[in-house]
């Protein structure tokens, strides 16, 4: 039994989580995204023109968070120190209340975001196009 349960355990942390959410819904949806967000290619094929007060959101899934080429705020490094790596379903739940979001992953009450939109609905779908457009889609 204690065999069956590891092997189960081992199992639930190797398979990235989905959001199970509609790819195709998330592309017409990221157009609430792209105001400050882009999403370019690492050779520089710009996938959807957008803004630059976010960071580019090309390979965002199966990135450490806080960790690509942009001025992330504190507490968003510091839950990437602390192992959070994107997958939909914690991205999904991130753009739902990213603040409360860094709250909770961290611990911490006073945790904050400069991410300020709040993606109350759609944000399961937004995760899968984003995973969609990314390296290892």
């Amino acid at each position: 039994m204690t065999r069956t349960f590891a092997a189960i355990l081992a199992l639930s942390f190797a398979t990235p989580a989905l959001a199970e959410g509609d790819a195709a819904a998330g592309e017409k949806e990221f157009n609430k995204c792209k105001s400050c967000h882009m999403i370019v290619a690492d050779d520089g094929t710009e996938i959807v023109k957008g803004g630059k007060t976010g960071p580019n959101l090309y390979g965002v899934i199966g990135r450490q968070a806080g960790t690509a080429d942009f001025r992330y705020g504190d507490d968003l490094v510091a839950a990437g120190e602390a192992g959070l790596v994107w997958d939909e379903a914690n991205l999904a739940e991130y753009t739902k209340d990213p603040r409360a979001f860094l709250r909770t992953f961290l611990d911490d009450s006073s945790a904050k975001s400069r991410m300020a939109f709040k993606l109350r609905k759609g944000s399961e779908d937004v995760a899968a196009y984003l995973a969609s457009v990314g390296p290892q889609s």
